[in-house]
């Protein structure tokens, strides 16, 4: 998260928006945003209707929900997704913004 907070301002330069999906329940998921400064929409999920239908995998051997990335285009298709295998398994920030940019001069 802190990765996405810090290179948030080039996701909005890419014309893309983050959508952060958390388990917690809305009032501890509020409190932990706002205490972290999140600069992007937070979603609490705690029944993971949201986390199910994208099918993030679930593995309790390492605690819980493992992390999932989409990059869903304006029209709702899934244009990459990514389902990390550790908690520190997520792509990074240039990997996801080359893509976006790539994405983009498509659409032109």
């Amino acid at each position: 998260m802190a990765q996405l907070r810090e290179h948030y301002p080039l996701f909005v330069e890419s014309n893309t928006e983050v959508i952060a999906v958390g388990p917690e329940e809305p009032g501890e998921f509020k409190t932990w945003w706002q205490a972290n400064q999140m600069p992007f929409i937070g979603i609490a999920d705690p029944k993971h209707k949201i986390a199910d239908l994208f099918g993030q995998k679930v593995n309790v051997l390492k605690l819980g929900r493992m992390p999932a990335s989409f990059l869903v285009d304006k029209t709702g298709l899934i244009r990459f997704s990514y389902f990390g295998s550790s908690m520190s398994d997520i792509p990074e920030s240039k990997k996801v913004l080359d893509l976006i940019n790539h994405l983009n001069e498509e659409v032109k």
